[in-house]
């Protein structure tokens, strides 16, 4: 490591080592190491295996929040906890989501989990989607990223299509490579595997850097329209500052046509198996 490196990990270590009285033979000896080893670590001399980082975060008695900083300081993913969002200690997070997407009504939003899963949709989306694809055929969607790819309207230029498919697959790549995830690596193959993916999406998807929000082109009303396709991360309180489970994002579409009235649509009986309100 070098001299002028700054040492996140043993600057952590010393600082919960501290605040929880601990000295350094004491937690030597709770960990079977040496002192010269945890004076090592303190000093960036040393980098610790992952297994001790667990082990300290154990021996320190630290949180899900504080173990993962602690991981994320050595070089470590923090730990990948997936919770169950339909679970009765969620409940007001599934209230604060539907109040969420139906104050984005007349636009279309959903909430979907980290692998694109659709958990929550709003009027709008019913509205906008089942005039191109049909109320069945909508209600059987089960994922954002697999309906995206899916759709296809005439007269969508190819190369924002490409880049919009080239962009979720390059997502789903890194995140695979990064976890060693099986349901990324799935959704790899089944997405890549779509008609209109360039064969060479990855070089494509390094040409381009992913933003917040970026224009889509989309069929309305049987024509296909430039809209803003925002994605807001939800939560920001986790076991990290960037690591917050459940991971949820909610990606929301917006008319670039200011004249172009969404609301218009919205007076009919509008039914789907996630719309809750």
């Amino acid at each position: 490591m070098s001299d002028t490196a700054y040492n996140a990990f043993g600057s952590l270590l010393r600082f919960w080592r501290r605040v929880r009285g601990v000295s350094q033979e004491a937690l030597a000896h709770s960990l079977q190491s040496s002192t010269r080893h945890i004076s090592y670590l303190e000093n960036g001399k040393s980098r610790p295996s992952e297994a001790l980082v667990d082990g300290i975060a154990t021996a320190l008695e630290l949180g899900e929040r504080d173990g993962c900083y602690l991981r994320l300081a050595a070089g470590y993913l923090a730990s990948d906890r997936e919770v169950d969002f339909h679970a009765p200690s969620y409940k007001w997070l599934r209230k604060a989501m539907q109040l969420s997407l139906s104050a984005m009504d007349p636009y279309p939003a959903v909430l979907m989990d980290r692998y694109g899963r659709l958990l929550m949709v709003n009027r709008s989306w019913v509205a906008f989607y089942q005039q191109s694809v049909g109320p069945e055929a909508l209600a059987r969607v089960e994922n954002y990223f697999e309906f995206i790819f899916r759709l296809a309207p005439e007269g969508t230029p190819r190369n924002s299509r490409e880049h919009t498919l080239a962009m979720i697959l390059m997502y789903t790549q890194q995140e695979a490579l990064l976890t060693n995830d099986p349901i990324y690596h799935a959704m790899v193959r089944e997405l890549s595997a779509h008609p209109g993916v360039p064969n060479d999406w990855a070089q494509v998807a390094s040409t381009l850097e992913p933003m917040a929000s970026y224009r889509i082109q989309q069929e309305y009303q049987g024509k296909v329209m430039p809209f803003f396709n925002v994605t807001l991360t939800v939560g920001a309180m986790g076991p990290a500052s960037y690591v917050s489970e459940p991971r949820l994002v909610i990606n929301t579409l917006y008319p670039e046509n200011d004249d172009l009235d969404l609301s218009r649509a919205l007076s009919g009986e509008l039914s789907h198996p996630l719309l809750s309100y």
